[in-house]
């Protein structure tokens, strides 16, 4: 009888390849399936691409798509497959890794599948081990500092409202927008009116082809800045220099 396989959740990227702890480098080269998710609307595993330089065995790497949805039905039938996938390579007595973009534990798909699999099979060792968040990699690009002081940081998906994230924006010193998508448009028009886009960042695919990096988004075209792995920082005043 074999030994029992084993279950490993990495955070990879976002963007620029080597954003991967030692611990995680270490664990791919061990491991005897890596699954790269790729969204069924793409062409390429962005996880793929945030690998580039990383010698890895080709033998091991496995793409598994997933569809971007909304319905919890749908959500939780996707995430059952994957686990059920996971599980059957486990018991052959694999190490198994799943890669997940930015960190293991924040906003990520990889925690649906935590869920999925732990549910079906409690019994299977799982490890987790964190990665860079698409908010750090966005402040480090634009050498943008993120909370200083006791500056109150708000993390957050785009509400449909923009009433609503005017709320958030003033009973916050900064708040972190993810998961803009279509509603970058309305976010850029929110943010002039209250006369503040012009110290906040944006940043989308950092490191990728495509890449946009702005540090004044007074300046950002919303039309071709719009698009997946976008991340919005607002200031809801401008950053005063701190004495040291």
């Amino acid at each position: 009888m074999s030994a029992p396989g084993r279950f490993t959740g990495i955070g990879v990227g976002p963007g620029p390849a080597g954003l991967i702890p030692v611990a995680a480098v270490e664990a791919l080269n061990r491991a005897d399936v890596i699954f790269l998710p790729r969204a069924r609307s793409s062409a390429v595993s962005v996880a793929r691409l945030c690998l580039a330089g990383i010698p890895l065995r080709p033998q091991a790497l496995r793409e598994i798509e997933f569809d971007m949805e909304t319905d919890r039905d749908a959500l939780a039938a996707n995430y059952g497959r994957m686990a059920d996938a996971v599980a059957a390579e486990v018991d052959a007595g694999r190490h198994v890794v799943y890669l997940t973009l930015g960190d293991s534990m924040t906003y990520s798909t990889y925690g649906y599948l935590l869920s999925a699999l732990r549910a079906r099979r409690p019994d299977i060792e799982a490890c987790t081990l964190p990665g860079v968040t698409s908010f750090a990699a966005t402040a480090a690009a634009l050498s943008w500092p993120l909370g200083e002081g006791k500056e109150r940081i708000l993390i957050l998906p785009c509400p449909d409202d923009t009433a609503a994230l005017r709320a958030d924006i003033e009973s916050h010193d900064i708040v972190v927008l993810m998961k803009i998508g279509p509603r970058l448009p309305a976010v850029l028009a929110l943010l002039a009116e209250m006369d503040i886009a012009r110290h906040c960042a944006f940043a989308r695919r950092i490191g990728l082809p495509g890449e946009v990096l702005c540090d004044d988004v007074a300046q950002l075209d919303a039309d071709s800045a719009s698009g997946y792995l976008a991340t919005l920082l607002i200031r809801r005043q401008a950053r005063v220099e701190r004495p040291l």
